[in-house]
């Protein structure tokens, strides 16, 4: 028997980082992202022999456990390791035995999420291998547990939320681990427009996302005027994000993509550097008419918004820079998870 299970990653249109505590839990953050067809997953094949073996395939990093309540954490595969002791503390309170093998069909530090999505798609296959009576909400908040709590990874929480319910939606987050999550329902002509013109480029770097989630959540703690009122315009934009696909405004799109990122770079220090804002600046030379870093900052993913007759030479301007456009659909369909025997 295989328990298998998928979560996909997410593109994050606006409020970028107004999800990350102190500042939503003091102000009340918004965020608009949006599920697509690349995906992290996870298959768990179960055991009789005392063993817990974790592996990725992307890295191709394995450990193994005599089977135990909790595995150490400290190492790599930490996240895997995480979902692992809490559904035992949570839900079983008995050692398990199985072999866990995850994969992504991005890199790590790549600012869609993955992090996250990959504790989320864990988390699925361990409720649907053990028949857990639990709700997307309930997933998700599990999920952000794990990272932030468990684990003491910075981060926000749109992630969790996103790779559990898939699909596009506008997400308050207030103190108290106050979430919702409001789907935005566009007719299929809106909707393949805006895939349509939506540019996802690679810049095939990587950055470590916590250093800079720190800076910002100690700008919001000890209130920096400048980084402050930033994270405020931020939040603000996702708020008209809404607003012009519920109207049907897709020209505001590039728009509200550039004022976003013009703020987020004040949010704090490392969210830009010297390729990111040429390959930025290209982009909007050769046509496009907004767009933003993917994530934290730093590297990574980047997101163009360009109209149909343009759409193709920023794409070819961009190829100067050894990066890569990446192919993806919007994805209704969050966390699944299935069982083949």
């Amino acid at each position: 028997m295989r328990i298998k299970s998928k979560a996909p990653f997410r593109i994050g249109l606006a409020g970028g980082g107004t999800d990350v505590s102190p500042y939503c839990d003091q102000f009340g953050g918004a965020i608009l992202n949006v599920a697509i067809s690349l995906y992290a997953r996870t298959t768990i094949i179960p055991r009789t022999d005392g063993k817990i073996i974790i592996r990725n395939e992307d890295s191709s990093q394995k450990l193994e456990f005599d089977s135990a309540k909790e595995l150490p954490v400290g190492g790599f595969l930490d996240l895997q390791v995480g979902v692992y002791n809490r559904i035992v503390k949570q839900f079983t309170n008995e050692k398990l035995s199985f072999e866990m093998i995850t994969s992504m069909d991005v890199s790590s530090g790549s600012g869609l999420g993955t992090s996250s999505t990959i504790v989320v798609s864990a988390l699925g296959a361990f409720v649907k291998w053990l028949n857990l009576s639990l709700e997307k909400n309930e997933i998700a908040q599990l999920a952000y547990d794990i990272e932030r709590v468990d684990l003491k990874m910075a981060g926000g929480r749109q992630d969790q939320y996103a790779a559990t319910y898939g699909g596009i939606n506008f997400m308050e987050f207030y103190e108290g681990n106050k979430v919702a999550v409001n789907p935005i329902i566009l007719g299929d002509s809106l909707k393949n427009e805006l895939q349509k013109n939506l540019i996802l480029y690679y810049t095939k770097t990587s950055r470590e996302s916590a250093k800079i989630i720190e800076t910002q959540a100690n700008n919001a703690q000890t209130k920096q005027e400048k980084p402050l009122q930033a994270m405020h315009l931020v939040k603000e934009q996702a708020f008209l994000m809404k607003e012009a696909l519920g109207n049907q405004e897709l020209h505001k799109i590039g728009e509200i993509l550039s004022t976003s990122w013009e703020n987020k770079k004040q949010m704090a220090a490392g969210i830009t550097n010297e390729l990111i804002d040429e390959i930025y600046s290209t982009a909007i030379s050769a046509g496009a008419t907004g767009g933003k870093i993917s994530g934290a900052g730093g590297g990574g993913f980047m997101i163009f918004y360009a109209e149909e007759s343009k759409k193709n030479y920023v794409i070819e301007m961009l190829e100067q820079f050894g990066g890569q456009e990446r192919a993806f659909d919007f994805c209704d369909e969050g966390l699944s998870a299935w069982t083949l025997y």
